[in-house]
């Protein structure tokens, strides 16, 4: 049996990698560490609620006993860490906290790896460590090109910042001490679970309420659009048959404006409800976000040649998916009016949600 440590796997990614790898794997446990801060939610997990083969621990990356504690108990052979800040606009209103978890926390799980892992100068056979990281360190791209693991690191935000610098760390202790490690980068996500304060969540929450949807800028800020159980796949080949050491870019080749995003979401609910208030009336231009990356867009040559994952999913289909999910599972509405989320949203946008 493999046991992996799954970190942040209520959040969105992680609780869609969790259902993935239980559907696809008999013989495996996961051990799911969250902290369940506003992003991450328990109920995005009912449907293993009773599976034996995922334990749920609720609990910091940065507590340094309780992760230690866990590979004491479960030997681990491997940890796939989603655990993460990872919204820009928050991180610009208060970089310590991304610090904190992005880094500190990164630092926290691959020494308490190298610790239980490496003995007598020899590693446990088959163990990997592995770090989900952002198209975003790589900053902007012009019109032309596309990122690849080859691409200088130049992160323009603080969120982007605190990922670089989790990806720096996780390469040293690679090159210095040894420790078998993949990382992966992967471009916009979307599909089922994620929370409210994303664009396509927003977007879709707002319009069904018929409120105004906040566009940044001129919405021309284009971004390559990857459906989250593509990415999940990408993550478990990765993991799986990875070269140790490698760096994988996982993009989707889709790259839409934000604005074209915001009309297909129009459209959409709009005949799926029958409803005409819902329309481009809606759309409300805001001052642009400080720092705002204007283009990103994955080359995901390597992962393909080394690895043979492809995106499967077009986005005409996955944004419908990802859509109707949102129409019909309602539940999800109430963490968006959580207290911490309407003052986050009012000081943002100068309304409550």
């Amino acid at each position: 049996m493999k046991k992996y440590l799954v970190t942040g796997g209520a959040g969105f990614i992680g609780s869609n990698f969790i259902l993935y790898m239980l559907k696809k794997y008999d013989d495996i446990l996961l051990v799911n560490l969250d902290k369940l801060t506003y992003a991450g939610n328990l109920e995005n997990l009912d449907s293993v609620k009773d599976d034996s083969r995922h334990v749920f621990v609720q609990g910091d990356i940065c507590d340094k006993e309780l992760v230690s504690d866990l590979f004491d108990k479960y030997d681990f052979d491997y940890v796939i860490n989603f655990a993460a800040e990872s919204h820009v606009d928050r991180s610009i209103a208060n970089p310590e906290i991304f610090v904190e978890t992005n880094v500190m926390g990164t630092v926290n799980l691959i020494q308490t790896a190298k610790e239980h892992w490496l003995c007598d100068k020899q590693w446990k056979k088959g163990c990997k460590y592995l770090q989900v990281s952002t198209d975003e360190v790589y900053g902007s791209l012009g019109k032309e090109g596309f990122f690849t693991e080859t691409t200088p690191i130049t992160p323009h935000s603080p969120y982007s910042s605190s990922k670089a610098s989790a990806d720096h760390f996780v390469r040293a202790f690679h090159d210095t001490y040894g420790l078998p490690i993949n990382i992966t980068r992967c471009s916009n996500n979307y599909g089922s679970f994620q929370f409210v304060e994303k664009l396509i969540p927003l977007m879709i929450y707002n319009a069904m309420n018929h409120k105004s949807l906040p566009v940044y800028g001129d919405g021309m800020q284009i971004r390559d659009w990857l459906y989250v159980e593509d990415h999940c796949k990408a993550i478990d080949m990765v993991c799986s048959d990875g070269k140790n050491g490698e760096v994988y870019n996982v993009g989707g080749h889709n790259e839409h404006p934000n604005i074209f995003i915001v009309k297909t979401i129009i459209s959409r609910l709009s005949e799926r409800l029958n409803d005409p208030e819902i329309n481009e009336n809606l759309i409300k231009h805001v001052e642009d976000r400080l720092g705002h990356d204007r283009r990103y867009g994955i080359d995901p040559t390597k992962v393909k040649n080394d690895l043979g994952w492809y995106p499967e999913t077009p986005f005409e289909l996955g944004i419908v998916k990802t859509i109707d999910w949102y129409l019909d599972n309602p539940v999800w509405v109430e963490h968006v009016t959580s207290g911490d989320y309407q003052n986050y949203y009012e000081k943002m946008y100068g309304s409550k949600i």
